[in-house]
């Protein structure tokens, strides 16, 4: 890898990912959607200040995308990884109509657009690869009951994915979705089995070896395959 951008970069995951890449000797482009507020991410710019760029993105934006695309300019990107998501714990009952619609628009929409924004910077670089955070909690094959919304989000982003891996594919980028595990994180709490750097290796595991066959699949932050 040599420029990675990921979203979401302020906090738990996104932010591991960052400093291991940072360590790796990689160079980050990290969005938050508050850089100002994002401390542990600026100490991490301080510390990098050649190889970390900080960006303003948010999900829920619409507008966003075409910004950040203007902020990145012409520059390629090895790896564009939507790893910027909304939580959403409510279930059947308790879904309402403004926040499913705010869930929708950070976890599906908004990955769709960046990279349609982004796509010629990916086709630019020798990598070309889009990862996108989804969660087991998207498969249609292992849904049960609870977090409607939530769920909705994580399959619309899975069918985008496979979407854009044959729509992409005579470009030569590949595209893949990935389930971080539960992590030990603000989102995933305090008893989640996983911690973060076992998630984060894993993943950047996956991204050095994952090739175009690979295009479409969405898998366990382990490697392994999980059914859509």
């Amino acid at each position: 890898m040599r420029t990675v951008l990921i979203t979401g970069a302020n906090r738990g995951i996104g932010l591991a990912h960052t400093a291991s890449y940072l360590g790796r000797g990689v160079r980050v482009i990290a969005t938050a959607r508050l850089p100002s507020e994002a401390e542990d991410l600026e100490a991490l710019g301080r510390a990098h200040p050649d190889r970390l760029t900080i960006l303003r993105f948010d999900a829920r934006d619409p507008h966003g995308p075409a910004e950040l695309k203007r902020a990145v300019g012409d520059q390629p990107i090895d790896l564009l990884f939507n790893n910027a998501g909304l939580g959403h714990r409510a279930g059947f009952g308790g879904v309402e109509a403004g926040e499913f619609m705010d869930v929708m628009a950070g976890n599906a929409r908004a990955p769709l657009l960046l990279a349609q924004a982004l796509i010629e910077n990916v086709g630019a670089s020798t990598r070309r690869l889009i990862a996108n955070q989804s969660r087991q909690l998207g498969s249609l094959a292992e849904a049960s009951g609870g977090a409607c919304a939530y769920r909705a989000s994580k399959a619309a982003l899975n069918m985008i994915t496979k979407t854009l891996a044959g729509d992409l594919k005579s470009r030569g980028v590949t595209v893949i979705a990935l389930h971080p595990g539960w992590v030990r994180t603000r989102m995933g709490g305090a008893n989640a089995p996983v911690d973060v750097e076992a998630s984060v290796a894993g993943q950047q595991k996956i991204f050095e070896h994952t090739r175009l066959d690979d295009s479409g699949k969405f898998f366990n932050y382990d490697g392994e395959p999980i059914p859509w």
